[in-house]
């Protein structure tokens, strides 16, 4: 039987933290799709389409990392492409608390789905999608927060 995680979140944009946690998560799990939330109600940085290719991109030569776009609860989501785990990055304490009050949520609506939580290593651990975001709004380099595979100012410029 395939071992499948799903790897959920917004990737606005993708970074080398989130890369991190998926070359983890692919010694532990046969697969991983890499879930790109769909939330209507927030302005991202990049169209839902766009971090979708860009991660895609990434993984074009690993035929054990999908990705996909969904707008679902991500625990139906999980059902729908046949995972059986949720993997999530935890940075520091905040954000273990914050996963762990998700995964008693979906323990108890989606008892089937296993949270596994993979600490994001310490180089990484400032790293976030809304920093990247902020820096990029005053026009600075992030590309040491990127995996070197992405130009995302290639996208940007065609916004």
């Amino acid at each position: 039987m395939e071992r499948i995680a799903l790897f959920a979140g917004s990737f606005d944009p993708f970074t080398r933290g989130h890369e991190a946690v998926v070359e983890e998560a692919l010694r532990l799990f046969d697969k991983v799709v890499i879930g790109v939330g769909d939330n209507v109600s927030k302005k991202g940085l990049l169209a839902v389409e766009e971090r979708c290719r860009l991660i895609e991109d990434l993984y074009r030569d690993e035929e054990r990392v999908s990705v996909a776009r969904y707008s679902t609860l991500t625990g139906d989501f999980a059902r729908e492409v046949g995972a059986t785990a949720l993997v999530r990055g935890v940075r520091n304490s905040v954000d273990f608390e914050f996963e762990r009050t998700i995964e008693m949520t979906n323990r108890q609506l989606f008892p089937e789905l296993t949270t596994v939580l993979l600490v994001t290593p310490a180089e990484y651990m400032h790293i976030s999608s809304s920093t990247v975001r902020e820096l990029l709004a005053f026009g600075r380099s992030v590309d040491e927060f990127l995996p070197e595979k992405i130009d995302i100012h290639n996208y940007l410029n065609k916004l």
